[in-house]
């Protein structure tokens, strides 16, 4: 083998390297919306149908109109239920963020698990539940899956926040906005009256900070939830980082093993034609298995933007 034959070899390589590499930006920055995207459909679904369970609207509720021709519909308020459910299990929907000024309206999860939080918003399982007395305190991406997070800059005190339950909607005053070191968890703590807690990485495409939004209850309080409290050191651990530790290191590989495969297969296939089409539909096949094998990566990266 030539130096010349070792020198384009090194070069193909290095150029794969970095397509690879762009490829796998643009499936952060975008890729994982798609994903964030289908969640919110069923989630939304799902929490829709246990408002109904317990005789809670949405925002609004149809009322029949006189004239049946009619198509009209009245705003009405909310009324708390009672008793509300138990909190939702790991991954499931707990209600609904709607913060009308950066035009956020996410179904949020229970947990803040990497695998959580690709869902949406995710409630630090220890903290209080919204409209109850406490902290009700929520992480989301800001940058990626979706970037619910993405605009919590632009909050200023006295900007409203509202959190649909199963218990009711809430309104929530904004406080104050700080950026705090991600080991400063002080912030999830309880407080004397009842407040919303939002978390998300800061600055944007980066986690060496935590931009924090901490608003006020301005509607009724309702009673308590129980909500099962971790150890304090379990706490900090997992309230840390936005990453989560679910990822799988095996899947990675057996994805990352599936795409060499077939694009070796691809190669192989193009000698034997020398056809043009053979690279445009493995092209295409590629980049499908790429889609799910970055699924697989990204989640083992430090930090979860």
């Amino acid at each position: 083998m030539t130096i010349r034959r070792v020198l384009r070899a090194i070069g193909v390589a290095l150029l794969a390297a970095g397509v690879l590499v762009m490829l796998f930006v643009a499936y952060e920055l975008w890729g994982t919306g798609l994903t964030t995207a289908s969640h919110q459909n069923a989630l939304r679904q799902q929490f829709e149908q246990e408002l109904r369970a317990h005789h809670v609207s949405s925002t609004t509720t149809t009322v029949p109109p006189k004239d049946p021709g009619s198509t009209t519909t009245t705003t009405m308020p909310i009324t708390p239920v009672q008793p509300a459910a138990p909190p939702a299990a790991p991954g499931q929907p707990i209600g609904i963020i709607d913060i009308p000024k950066i035009g956020i309206n996410y179904v949020a999860v229970q947990g803040t698990d990497e695998s959580d939080l690709e869902k949406g918003p995710g409630h630090y399982s220890n903290t209080s539940l919204p409209g109850n007395p406490g902290n009700a305190a929520f992480a989301g991406h800001r940058t990626t899956y979706a970037a619910p997070f993405y605009n919590l800059d632009q909050l200023a005190p006295g900007d409203p926040i509202y959190v649909t339950t199963t218990q009711g909607r809430f309104q929530y005053n904004v406080t104050q906005t700080m950026v705090v070191d991600p080991t400063d968890v002080e912030v999830l703590d309880d407080t004397p009256t009842p407040t919303l807690t939002l978390t998300t990485c800061n600055p944007r495409y980066s986690a060496s900070t935590r931009m924090v939004v901490q608003a006020s209850l301005v509607s009724p309080v309702v009673p308590a939830v129980p909500v099962k409290k971790a150890p304090r050191k379990q706490a900090v651990a997992a309230q840390t980082e936005l990453a989560g530790t679910t990822a799988s290191f095996t899947g990675a590989v057996w994805w990352g093993l599936g795409c060499a495969l077939f694009a070796l297969v691809v190669l192989l296939v193009h000698r034997r034609l020398r056809h043009w089409w053979v690279y445009m539909i493995g092209a295409a096949g590629l980049l499908v298995l790429l889609f799910y094998f970055f699924g697989q990566l990204s989640p083992l990266l430090p930090a979860g933007y």
